[in-house]
């Protein structure tokens, strides 16, 4: 096995990475519908352009914000899904296994419902309720079930049993979004259903502070867990006479994924694939399972697949965006297909 020291255990690696990110994030500000010459963009990023306000308004207004967001999700879900991947030993793990996603899914269910049956005569509260509202739902949603999910995991010993509650608590919240679906206006359904399709234009100027610090938050938490996240590859009895205390390991990593999954889906929307797949590609691409190498890896290159899909989903030629799920899916599928075929004897704690 190759040894891996940390971060800049892969200098040309890194070098690399870094270059792809940086210019995927200047690809996403000046390509879409309409096509702002690259020179442009940064006399508008740095308050010295001559051209018209809609190139401005385009930029600072809708791209910046949308880059930026696509930027912090990627990292965020790339770092939940290799943290639960390692917590629970299963490759196929993702940030939404424990169902963290589902209740958000339930918590703007619930409030779409009530906006467009309770307040459907006041449109305008109505709209303004749903608009402010819609993230804050998703929120608590996701916040109610990452509870529950703690309050289970004090009585369970092992990480197979949590995950499987996981799943059924999932399983119970897309049934009660059935529920909820059923007794709602077919407006409110078909609002629920582009919610489900995920955007990374839902995040505004005003809100984007609050989303970046809550991401960074989460991502220094996770950093902090790499010693633990390595001991829990040696197994848990190994890891435990090394002094880890396996149990409260298992509810930070709870604590940390599914905040970061609760403040993902709540802005942004289910995002799928990208906790899955990236990191399968920092294994395959730095060849160990050292958390010092993977952790950082899995973060640029996360925000490196999410603004590639967030650049696909807007390409010249399209007067719209295409749904963010659909192009996650069809990029990020194919990648799980590869490396199944590629390691076929593929154990998450390979190293």
């Amino acid at each position: 096995m190759k040894k891996r020291s940390g971060f800049l255990s892969d200098p040309m690696i890194f070098a690399w990475l870094f270059g792809l990110l940086s210019l995927l994030f200047i690809l996403n500000l000046f390509l879409g519908s309409v096509i702002i010459p690259i020179g442009e963009v940064f006399r508008i990023l740095f308050g010295e352009s001559t051209a018209g306000q809609t190139e401005s308004i385009i930029v600072l207004n809708f791209r910046l914000p949308q880059t930026i967001t696509a930027l912090f999700t990627g990292a965020a879900l790339a770092v939940a899904g290799l943290m639960m991947q390692t917590l629970f030993r299963n490759p196929l793990a993702d940030p939404s296994i424990l169902g963290i996603s589902s209740g958000a899914g339930l918590g703007v269910a619930i409030l779409l419902f009530f906006t467009g049956t309770v307040t459907s005569q006041v449109s305008g509260a109505a709209d303004i309720l749903t608009h402010l509202g819609l993230n804050m739902a998703a929120f608590i949603g996701a916040l109610a079930v990452l509870l529950l999910i703690l309050f289970i995991s004090n009585k369970l010993r092992n990480a197979v049993s949590l995950l499987i509650v996981g799943i059924m608590i999932a399983y119970v919240a897309g049934a009660l979004v059935g529920i909820v679906k059923y007794f709602s206006r077919k407006e409110d359904v078909y609002a629920f259903a582009l919610w489900g399709l995920g955007s990374f234009s839902n995040v505004g100027n005003s809100q984007l502070p609050v989303f970046i610090v809550s991401i960074c938050i989460g991502l220094v938490f996770s950093v902090l867990m790499m010693k633990s996240l390595n001991l829990l590859l040696l197994g848990d009895r190994y890891a435990a006479n090394l002094g880890l205390n396996i149990r409260m390991t298992t509810i930070y990593i709870v604590i940390i994924t599914g905040f970061l999954t609760a403040i993902v889906t709540a802005y942004a929307g289910p995002i799928a694939f990208i906790g899955l797949a990236v990191p399968h590609l920092s294994r395959s691409l730095f060849k160990t399972a050292d958390h010092k190498v993977l952790l950082p890896a899995t973060m640029i290159l996360g925000s490196c697949l999410a603004l590639f899909c967030n650049l696909v989903s807007r390409l010249p030629g399209f007067d719209g965006s295409l749904p963010i799920n659909s192009v996650t899916s069809l990029i990020g599928a194919p990648i799980v297909i590869w490396f199944i075929f590629k390691h076929r004897n593929f154990s998450s704690q390979e190293s």
